[in-house]
């Protein structure tokens, strides 16, 4: 592999036009500085919050500003003590009122959708916590009472401040109660251990030359990524790292649910080979914490499956929050590999920055 990582080193100072590689090894530290900001000194406002019984949390947000809320949402299920639901959009669900806690997070300040929705909630009696790096999200803060805001570092491609922004969420709703926190040991302990992931995985380094050789393996191949449902924000933000990063689609099926519908799929309609099947690339998310069944579900699906493609990407730690946070490390670093691989800029997304010109046209007619 000496001469293919010699190629993607050449490719780099050509393609990396603003510095995600950068932004990928300062992952862990973004993390740890954002849990440290997060704290009674700086937001006094948290006392009244963490003192209110709250039903539930509602995170608006669009993209990678609204992956927070979905790794949140599954570690309440997990071990939380209220419910979060996570909604893109321009409005507020039907259902929700003033007693659920409203987090709203866009990296820019400036997601139309999340600005939307956030001044429909206040506009209706909501407590919100605003996570953004400033623009007119932040300005809510100076406009209604009970609208907080947690400031995050701007500067940056959105996908790549995924560091900055969940740290933040994470410790509110750790110091709310409403997910147990860690020790500061225990904490501690994690990030070195994330940290040491981070520099492994990276494939500029004989240690990464496993991660290059996996996204060489999947350059020419249509993608899948499948996993359990406690796994599913890392598909997600998996999926997107490719879409944006990569350049790539990628399809998310999830177990136990695609196992009851699309697996048929798989299998296709008749015992002959089919090209499309047999050429996928898939990767399976795991971690130690599977259910038993799951775990035999999983296993099955890898013996069986028809492609010769297929490889599982064992997410590493001692709790849910841990391996969902090694995953993104794993997947940042593949997905930007990949992108090198393809001639293609990972921070380039020409598509979505021409769409928001056509809708400001349209605005300002």
């Amino acid at each position: 592999m000496a001469d293919d990582a010699l190629n993607i080193d050449d490719l780099i100072p050509q393609l990396d036009s603003e510095g995600m590689i950068g932004y990928t090894e300062s992952f862990v530290s973004d993390i740890e500085k954002g849990i440290a900001v997060v704290n009674d000194e700086h937001l006094p406002w948290m006392k009244d919050l963490a003192s209110t019984e709250w039903s539930g949390v509602l995170c608006l947000g669009m993209g990678g500003s609204a992956a927070g809320g979905d790794f949140l949402a599954r570690m309440a299920d997990a071990s939380g003590s209220k419910p979060f639901v996570v909604h893109r959009g321009y409005s507020v669900p039907s259902w929700w009122d003033p007693s659920w806690l409203v987090l709203a997070t866009s990296h820019s300040g400036n997601t139309e959708e999340t600005v939307a929705a956030t001044e429909a909630a206040l506009k209706q009696g909501a407590t919100a916590v605003v996570v953004a790096s400033g623009g007119i999200l932040a300005g809510l803060c100076e406009l209604y009472e009970r609208c907080h805001l947690i400031p995050s570092i701007g500067g940056q491609p959105p996908r790549t401040a995924f560091g900055h922004l969940f740290s933040r969420q994470l410790a509110l709703v750790e110091r709310l109660g409403f997910i147990p926190q860690q020790s500061e040991d225990e904490r501690d302990a994690m990030l070195v251990r994330l940290e040491y992931a981070c520099q492994t995985n990276d494939f500029r380094k004989p240690s990464g030359a496993p991660l290059l050789d996996l996204a060489m393996a999947m350059k020419e191949h249509p993608l899948s990524l499948l996993g359990p449902s406690e796994m599913q924000p890392a598909l997600i933000r998996f999926k997107n790292q490719l879409n944006e990063n990569s350049g790539r689609f990628a399809r998310i099926g999830v177990v136990p649910e695609m196992n009851h519908n699309e697996l048929v799929a798989w299998g296709g309609v008749s015992d002959d080979a089919d090209p499309a099947r047999e050429d996928q690339a898939t990767l399976f998310l795991t971690w130690d914490g599977l259910h038993k069944r799951v775990s035999s579900r999983i296993d099955w699906m890898i013996e069986h499956t028809p492609t010769d493609y297929a490889w599982r990407i064992h997410g590493e730690g001692t709790s849910l929050l841990e391996v969902l946070l090694h995953h993104c490390i794993v997947m940042d670093w593949l997905t930007i590999a990949l992108a090198f691989l393809h001639g293609k800029d990972p921070s380039a997304i020409r598509p979505i920055q021409a769409l928001k010109s056509y809708l400001a046209d349209e605005a300002s007619v």
